[in-house]
């Protein structure tokens, strides 16, 4: 144990100002900024709903919804990518980057649990995109908490993405901003999915089906961090991977050494700084400079929808294009976890076609003579594979 200093604000109307007050074992709290949003949380009536479970059938509705909330960051994360240009803040794009490819392992995580307890991953169907803008899945953070798809800002980053990433008791790191409060009466993602592996592991080995792994999607990232699910042992670990690459431990900002978690890496976006540990034993951004040039991003429409764009111009046919990709990746995907897992190969190659086409829309205005780009929009179309439209 240590005493810890961290900033907050005095309670008393008469002492408001910042002070900085020596408390030992004092849980951290996120700093916010003036307007900001509480850290994303979930109806606790979830965490019930999984400690209720009595079967492993019981547990297929939260693992779905796990993998549909592991998806649904993945486009607001590369559509925030995609709009740095080329040659421009190479740094934000390559941490980005290594959030998104994470966020892909854990829904492969996620899908592969549900698959090896029985379950079927349900992909492409309309539910399983998101309304963006509009809510998480599971109304996570609530109906007032909207996720939209944007161009890359700081304000991006804060008041979403690290909204999104911030965990149960986020370590200390020195920055100059307000405390945030509790919120009791809602549970944190990290609870979520420590609840999932209480109840794995309460319902034991007996759930698992040896017969299943062939089925599961494996091979797309190191067997380290992508292995089969045969029993408690092997959930209960791909489920820690998951929480520590997303939120680090309650003690270490770092997933692995020099490589903080998701809601960090944000933070030295946002901050402008790496993280680095300080001489008392705490943290800070404070490292070196984590550059960023507003010019160097494409002025991409906020939240852009097809219906957006006039008819026979460049702008439609590209959205129509990228619609198309993108359903057509959810149609591998879904196949992939659905009995035909060497499928991963077909995504894999759709996911690069989406960079090209998403490149190409922030290239391409709104309409002739306007200053704002296209970008893309994530929503499902029937594609030639078949894709399932019904609910």
């Amino acid at each position: 144990m240590r005493w810890r200093c961290h900033w907050t604000i005095c309670k008393s109307p008469a002492r408001a100002r910042w002070c900085c007050n020596s408390r030992r074992d004092a849980k951290p709290r996120r700093r916010r900024i003036e307007g900001e949003q509480a850290m994303i949380r979930l109806q606790r009536s979830i965490i019930h709903g999984i400690r209720a479970a009595k079967t492993a059938a019981e547990l297929h509705y939260y693992l779905q919804n796990a993998v549909e909330l592991e998806h649904a960051t993945i486009p607001p994360y590369l559509t925030a990518m995609f709009s740095l240009k080329p040659g421009y803040n190479v740094e934000i794009r390559q941490l980005i980057h290594s959030i998104v490819m994470q966020e892909m392992l854990h829904m492969c995580i996620a899908g592969n649990i549900l698959i090896a307890i029985g379950g079927h991953p349900q992909i492409n169907k309309p539910p399983f995109i998101p309304k963006y803008p509009g809510p998480l899945p599971m109304s996570i953070g609530g109906e007032d908490f909207i996720v939209g798809i944007e161009p890359f800002s700081k304000e991006l980053v804060f008041n979403t993405f690290m909204v999104i990433e911030e965990p149960e008791d986020p370590v200390p790191v020195e920055t100059p901003k307000l405390a945030a409060e509790d919120e009791p009466d809602y549970a944190t993602i990290g609870e979520f999915y420590d609840a999932i592996k209480k109840k794995i592991k309460e319902l034991g080995d007996g759930i698992f089906i040896p017969a299943t792994v062939p089925k599961q999607v494996l091979g797309w990232f190191s067997p380290e961090r992508l292995f089969p699910i045969t029993d408690v042992a092997s959930a209960l670990h791909a489920i820690n991977i998951i929480i520590v690459e997303g939120e680090g431990t309650s003690t270490n900002p770092n997933q692995s050494p020099g490589n903080p978690a998701h809601y960090y890496k944000f933070g030295e976006i946002y901050y402008g700084r790496r993280i680095v540990s300080t001489p008392d034993g705490g943290y800070a951004y404070a490292g070196a400079e984590v550059p960023y040039d507003p010019a160097g991003v494409y002025p991409m429409v906020s939240n852009p929808q097809d219906y957006d764009y006039q008819d026979n111009t460049q702008a439609k046919v590209r959205v129509e294009a990228f619609a198309y990709s993108y359903s057509s990746l959810l149609n591998a995907l879904h196949q992939a976890f659905n009995g035909d897992p060497k499928r991963i190969d077909t995504a894999i190659g759709l996911m690069y076609d989406l960079k090209v086409q998403a490149v190409s829309l922030m290239e391409t205005p709104v309409a002739p003579g306007s200053e704002k780009t296209a970008g893309p929009s994530y929503r499902y179309v029937n594609t030639q594979g078949g894709m399932d439209t019904s609910d």
